[in-house]
């Protein structure tokens, strides 16, 4: 049976890949991805056979990889972070019901919850939620009351897709929301270009997070009650005694 691999290359350096996602992507006859996301590879995985699809593609991007395996080819579509966390994974089996005679296998990678909490320091440690502010596919009123669930239930909440050219007051409008219902001085971290040349990180309050610049290449993460600032790094604890 023909295979595709579904394969999360994590934030984006090299360095920062699972050691399977590497030795994925050199099995591979064929990869195909986000412009901009096989341009982060490509150096590294020579005499490879690339394509790719601009932004908004997402379908034709996937029918491409069944055609190629197809073909006989042994493919990999990959994806910044994890392929089934905002990832290709979902898609892929949707598209993949045509092509009953391809397999598909997933394999994880770092998502950028995981890769920006380990810049800001310890933000996840208790129950966390992630929501994308990108209003694409996903309606802003659930959006909104996505978040407003999370508020209200005190959840420390990553939040990808922050802002984008269009939509350049979402971060503006989440941080209003949130502040219903959690304190404005409320711990929170924001991390840039994770993995990346550029990156970046700040710990903040979620009053002054309201009025910062962020981008798609932005993650946000938003404290509980309990989160706090120890030595520069943003840290919610997991609920031991005595410590």
């Amino acid at each position: 049976m023909n295979k595709i691999y579904v394969v999360g290359i994590g934030p984006g350096a090299y360095e920062k890949m699972t050691i399977e996602a590497c030795e994925t992507l050199k099995n591979c006859d064929v990869i195909i991805g986000y412009t901009v996301y096989v341009d982060l590879v490509k150096e590294h995985f020579p005499g490879k056979t690339f394509l790719t699809t601009p932004m908004r593609k997402e379908k034709e991007r996937c029918v491409m990889a069944f055609e190629e395996a197809a073909k006989g080819q042994t493919v990999a579509m990959i994806c910044s972070g994890d392929a089934g966390v905002y990832g290709m994974a979902g898609l892929m089996y949707e598209v993949g019901s045509a092509y009953p005679q391809i397999e598909i296998a997933v394999i994880p990678g770092v998502t950028a919850a995981i890769s920006g909490a380990a810049c800001l320091g310890a933000p996840l440690i208790h129950d966390f939620c992630l929501i994308s502010l990108s209003d694409l596919l996903t309606p802003w009123e659930l959006i909104e009351e996505r978040l407003r669930s999370a508020a209200k239930g005190d959840f420390v909440v990553c939040l990808y897709n922050p802002s984008s050219v269009k939509r350049a007051d979402y971060l503006v409008k989440a941080c209003d929301l949130l502040m219903e219902h959690k304190p404005k001085e409320t711990v929170c971290g924001i991390v840039g270009n994770i993995g990346r040349e550029g990156e970046q990180m700040r710990v903040l309050s979620l009053e002054a997070l309201r009025d910062t610049k962020v981008d798609m290449f932005t993650t946000v993460f938003i404290g509980n009650t309990q989160t706090k600032v120890l030595n520069g790094k943003m840290v919610t604890p997991r609920g031991y005694r005595d410590v």
